[in-house]
């Protein structure tokens, strides 16, 4: 009852925050598990439902929401410049595009923190204090402590020094707080943090007609279907606002922009890469365990042990030392095997890939060393004996009676490996970073790219990032690995059942 109490707490408290800050969604989905919570541990059936419960939240929460929410992001322009409502969007073009009010007087001002937020403080001719920052209009605090024409101290803020606006001149000089709820009441700006003035914006905001006007050549900019205001002559003005594209985003990854190619690349690379790694792991993992098998091998449990190293230290550090290895000029295969050769290892678009599969070789073999080493040992001594006197000889007796039942048991393993390379970021981040890069590209895209590196790029590199198009690419990466799971999977059941 007291972790049920506790429970309770937390969720009457995010509740009250979902509330606070208007997200609708979350607050409905922490009463609603809050309810259901409640339900179910305080009646005395549902006896199932009580272990069970847990689990299925946390797979609603991290698995089924996240998947909802991506798919729905997938249909929006979310992006650089697109990331925020039309309301936001308004007042920060009117905030962008100021000037002084001429006359305006010089006020003393003050910059305030709570919860790494930054406020403008202004204290006026009438010696009141009022604080706001672009997402907060001004408001009166009574309570400020003012000496002389300094405002010393605001309850629950905290007021910067002149050393600590000085580390963080960035922010304060971005620093804007509008005089009320309607924007084109003007703002009040600072350039050090201790002195300010009000200044309105070269725009203006016409609320009837949904339009912005610009007061210095009379232009007029009204909404476009890309969550954008564009005037008559197609000139927008940034920053735009969230809009539900339709399945732009989609047909974007085929045709309609430079990304096209690109992405049919790295769709080909990455199921190429998963399938290659899979085939050449499991394939040298399964010969290294025939050989080790033997029983007449000496020394082989040592010879076993060896060959777990590799996957017994941290890929990424491994991959690493592979990438310093493979460098062009100060590598060790060129300069101590090659004999000072400058060969492009990581440069080269062939070359890097097969870099890529050679590194993931030496990663992966090691763990399909093991499981084809525990395969083989289950294998029934009957059904060997069986093919002996059926006169099948080694070749014959690894097609047809060892590798069919190896694969029975390692068929979902093998799945498992795939869809795991087909999304090994780690890999392709640390070795080549996705290059060598194609040229005139407006975001870094390169040739070892495979689709998760792409979604990285597109949502998290230099520039514009676009979450909508990465979305559109994640959902794209798990219908393909759910697809093939599931048929992998259906066909390995059928296997199992023959």
């Amino acid at each position: 009852m007291a972790l049920l109490a506790l429970i309770n707490a937390l969720g009457v408290y995010g509740i009250m925050a979902a509330w606070a800050v208007g997200s609708w969604i979350t607050l409905g989905v922490v009463l609603v598990t809050l309810i259901a919570t409640d339900y179910i541990y305080l009646s005395r059936r549902f006896i199932p439902a009580k272990y069970l419960f847990p689990g299925l939240v946390f797979l609603l929460i991290y698995q089924v929401f996240v998947m909802g929410y991506t798919g729905f992001v997938s249909f929006t322009n979310y992006s650089t410049g697109h990331n925020s409502t039309k309301q936001d969007a308004i007042t920060q073009i009117l905030a962008q595009n100021q000037k002084r009010v001429p006359g305006s007087p010089t006020e003393t001002t003050a910059v305030l923190e709570k919860n790494d937020q930054l406020y403008l403080a202004i204290l006026n001719q009438e010696g009141k204090v009022q604080i706001g920052n672009l997402e907060h209009p001004l408001q009166a605090a009574d309570d400020a402590v003012v000496n002389g024409q300094k405002i010393t101290e605001v309850p629950g803020y905290k007021v910067l020094t002149f050393a600590e606006l000085v580390k963080d001149q960035g922010r304060v000089a971005q620093l804007k707080a509008p005089v009320s709820d309607d924007p084109n009441d003007g703002f009040y700006v600072t350039t050090d943090g201790t002195k300010g003035y009000l200044a309105k914006s070269d725009f203006r905001y016409d609320k009837e007609k949904d339009e912005l006007v610009n007061t210095t050549d009379g232009s007029i900019y009204r909404p476009n279907k890309e969550g954008l205001f564009e005037n008559e002559a197609g000139k927008t003005i940034l920053p735009g606002w969230r809009v539900n594209v339709g399945f732009k985003n989609y047909t974007n990854m085929a045709h309609g922009s430079d990304l096209a190619w690109p992405f049919v690349n790295s769709l080909i690379w990455s199921f190429a890469f998963a399938f290659l790694s899979v085939f050449t792991t499991f394939a040298f993992g399964l010969l290294l365990a025939l050989v080790f098998h033997d029983k007449r091998i000496r020394g082989r449990k040592i010879y076993q042990s060896l060959f777990i190293l590799p996957y017994a230290f941290p890929a990424f550090l491994s991959t690493l030392v592979w990438k310093g290895m493979l460098n062009t000029k100060f590598g060790f295969f060129n300069q101590v095997l090659l004999g000072g050769a400058e060969i492009p290892w990581l440069t080269d678009g062939w070359l890097a890939k097969f870099s890529v599969l050679s590194v993931n070789l030496w990663l992966g073999f090691p763990y399909m060393f093991l499981i084809c080493l525990g395969a083989l040992q289950a294998l029934p001594d009957d059904v060997m004996e069986a093919a002996k006197i059926d006169g099948a000889g080694p070749v014959r007796t690894l097609m047809s009676v060892k590798l069919p039942l190896i694969l029975v048991s390692t068929m979902p393993l093998l799945i498992a490996s795939f869809a795991f390379n087909f999304n090994n970021f780690s890999l392709i981040y640390m070795l080549t970073g996705g290059g060598p890069n194609y040229p005139g590209l407006s975001l870094p895209l390169g040739e070892t790219d495979i689709l998760i590196s792409l979604v990285y790029k597109i949502a998290f590199g230099p520039g514009n990032q676009n979450y909508g198009l990465a979305s559109a690419l994640s959902i794209l990466i798990f219908l393909v690995v759910g697809v093939i799971s599931y048929f992998g999977l259906k066909r390995s059941n059928a296997m199992g059942d023959n």
